[in-house]
């Protein structure tokens, strides 16, 4: 068959290459062709856009990239129109694909859509586009299949592809790491500020703030592949290094994390690495997405399939050099790590087991015995 799918972030291009590999494994014939990065291309086909021109991220920003956005969806429907694929993928990034579903649908191209936006948090009412458009919804997160069987849409729960990641990872040698990287001897804090350049600035200014009370730890950033090595250069000294293209040996080599919300923030939890979890947008993004965002009392994957703070969150005006001390010194040395580890274990278990990939391929290679 004829793949086209479209993951317009790091962390789909990172589900969105695994479903690539367990599509292959069942499907010889598979042509792919994508929008998605470097992780989908190592699997082979035809990359159309790199999902670093496609990423914005807040109000602000997205319209202030209105023409390019709006460029990139009429490319797309020009590009599937001309390509005729039998079934079209999408990968979260709702604004986006949400479109183009529409536009597939029409055309009589299957549409399925695995990792589900976020309409339980805010824009509830495109589940409506959802029920019109998409054939199939394959969620990642338990508490998921409810959420769409109360709007009358049936969802497979296949389970978190993040499990099939990290569970296929090798050993790794601390002191091995450090010395490739040219670390000291110091424990590592791991810092994960983001992927955009406003971004990772904005949060290693606030991260950076507490290294003087950390003077035993060196802090090592974690570079997204999205930037340059060049851009980290003005954070890096004696003691704050960076780490780039290595994210989850770095976590594992670290006794903490300062993470900003996001995919990575369930990533360090599964990896098993106590963390703090940092967000500040702009004020303006920040007010409105609090008034839109409602039943939701947690910003992070971890505490949001919990059901209950797990993992301490430090949100605009309480992100601050204070709160960020007290909350690391805490995970680092108080009966606090322990609760953090023991919460992970359940965490793990409600996910499910692996094979998520495994089952979503499945489901999508047998579309013609859909109903």
């Amino acid at each position: 068959m004829k793949y086209y799918i479209i993951a317009g972030e790091a962390s789909g291009d990172l589900h969105a290459s695994n479903l690539m590999k367990a599509i292959k494994q069942k499907d010889q014939n598979a042509d792919f062709r994508f929008w998605g990065g470097d992780l989908m291309q190592k699997q082979g086909g035809t990359l159309v856009k790199h999902y670093r021109d496609l990423a914005f991220m807040g109000f602000l920003e997205v319209v202030q990239n209105l023409k390019t956005i709006l460029g990139n969806i009429k490319f797309c429907k020009k590009d599937i129109l001309e390509n005729k694929p039998d079934v079209l993928i999408l990968v979260d990034y709702p604004g986006f694909n949400l479109r183009i579903a529409k536009f597939a649908k029409e055309l009589g191209i299957k549409v399925v859509y695995y990792i589900s936006p976020q309409l339980w948090a805010w824009k509830e009412g495109r589940v409506e586009t959802i029920k019109k458009y998409v054939d199939e919804m394959l969620v990642i997160l338990p508490f998921e299949k409810d959420f769409y069987k109360k709007h009358q849409v049936e969802a497979h729960f296949v389970g978190h592809p993040l499990l099939d990641a990290i569970e296929g990872l090798p050993p790794i040698d601390i002191q091995e790491f450090k010395k490739e990287n040219q670390l000291n001897d110091k424990e590592i804090i791991a810092l994960l500020p983001g992927s955009r350049k406003q971004e990772v600035s904005k949060m290693l200014e606030t991260m950076l703030s507490v290294r003087n009370d950390f003077p035993n730890y060196q802090f090592v950033i974690a570079g997204a592949p999205s930037l340059d090595k060049d851009f980290y250069e003005q954070f890096v000294d004696d003691d704050v290094h960076f780490v780039s293209n290595r994210t989850y040996d770095l976590l594992r080599c670290s006794k903490a994390a300062l993470v900003t919300s996001g995919t990575a923030t369930l990533e360090t939890a599964l990896l098993n690495i106590p963390e703090v979890v940092c967000y500040k947008g702009s004020r303006i993004s920040y007010e409105i997405g609090k008034r839109l965002i409602k039943n939701i009392r947690y910003i992070s994957l971890v505490n949001l399939i919990m059901d209950k703070e797990v993992v301490t969150e430090l949100i605009q005006n309480d992100l601050n050099t204070k709160n960020l001390a007290i909350e690391l010194n805490k995970i680092l040395n108080t009966k606090k790590r322990d609760e953090v580890l023991n919460n992970y274990e359940i965490l793990r278990t409600k996910l499910g087991g692996s094979g998520a990939s495994q089952n979503a391929a499945e489901l999508i290679v047998n579309l013609k015995s859909w109903k």
